[in-house]
């Protein structure tokens, strides 16, 4: 008898056409959703027949309850080496192994630069006007040469962002806890004194850090009010890096002047959350590693270790 496997959270539909899963299909029958299950009761009553379940980065949190829950899961194959929302304590005491997948960093840096580009130019509001007979030019762009990005973190993605800074002839700064001035020479960016010298001088602040309870509410009401009334908020990182409610006033009394969001507290995001109707906010539904390219490699390397997993030697184990 085959195994089950469910891959979860598959919005757009092409998890089992964008990798070839023919080399495991002969020992496992595949079925995907692509709707979220926010219900937990009714999660379960999905996957109680399954051994083997792929979920697409954090989209369905694994805690130890839906383990517990979950007696004939064996395999739980996450896309990405890394998933916060994995209780990987809880997996093990349940027999469960833990995999993951290779990625890419660059849709992110990518997306990134979207939602700057799109704040500075005004791009939705332009573009609904000349869709809707509006007027014809009805605001002024923001230039990016000479104005300073200020990067929250400069890892992988971070420095991979300060490039295309450096290009656009901005002046880059980056500040993190334990962010070094050897680190920002080789960047070519400036290192900030403090997170406040950062928020204070920059026109546009983007946010590249792990969350981490060192980072879990870094960006707050005092944070916030550092920042100049027409600077932007870019965040693509994780949404509790920023105090939502903090962040919420900010954009209402006009402490900042905008911001761009891929990431949220809840997701997918309520329909009636007040960041989808403020006007000063270009917000996508975490597309951030959302390609064509990313997608083919998360769920290839699912294949992959499907595969190992059913001739007993588990690669790219996270438990």
């Amino acid at each position: 008898m085959k195994l089950r496997c469910a891959v979860l959270d598959d919005y757009q539909q092409v998890a089992l056409t964008i990798a070839d899963w023919s080399s495991i299909s002969d020992q496992v029958e595949i079925e995907s959703f692509n709707r979220h299950f926010m219900d937990e009761d009714e999660l379960i009553s999905k996957l109680s027949h399954f051994e083997i379940i792929v979920i697409m980065r954090e989209r369905t949190p694994f805690r130890a309850a839906l383990f517990a829950r979950l007696p004939r899961l064996k395999l739980l194959v996450t896309t990405g080496m890394w998933n916060a929302s994995i209780d990987l304590e809880a997996a093990a005491l349940h027999g469960v192994t833990v995999c993951g997948t290779s990625g890419n960093s660059e849709p992110t840096v990518e997306l990134t630069w979207a939602l700057i580009l799109g704040l500075a130019r005004n791009l939705v509001q332009e573009n609904n006007a000349l869709r809707n007979n509006g007027p014809w030019q009805s605001t002024l762009g923001t230039d990016l040469h000479g104005k300073r990005l200020g990067l929250l973190g400069l890892g992988k993605i971070g420095s991979r962002v300060a490039r295309v800074g450096l290009a656009f002839g901005m002046e880059v700064m980056a500040w993190s806890q334990n962010l070094t001035k050897d680190r920002t020479d080789q960047a070519g960016v400036q290192l900030a004194a403090s997170k406040e010298e950062l928020l204070k001088s920059s026109d546009f602040v983007s946010i590249h850090l792990v969350l981490s309870e060192r980072t879990r509410g870094l960006i707050g009401t005092s944070e916030l009010q550092q920042m100049r009334p027409s600077a932007y908020l870019i965040n693509t990182s994780r949404a509790p890096i920023v105090n939502q409610a903090a962040f919420i006033e900010a954009l209402q009394k006009g402490w900042i002047a905008g911001a761009g969001i891929d990431v949220y507290d809840m997701e997918p995001l309520p329909e009636d959350d007040i960041l989808r109707s403020l006007q000063n906010v270009l917000t996508t539904p975490h597309l951030g590693y959302v390609s064509k390219g990313n997608y083919h490699t998360f769920y290839q390397g699912a294949v992959e270790d499907i595969q190992a997993f059913l001739s007993g030697a588990p690669i790219r184990k996270l438990s």
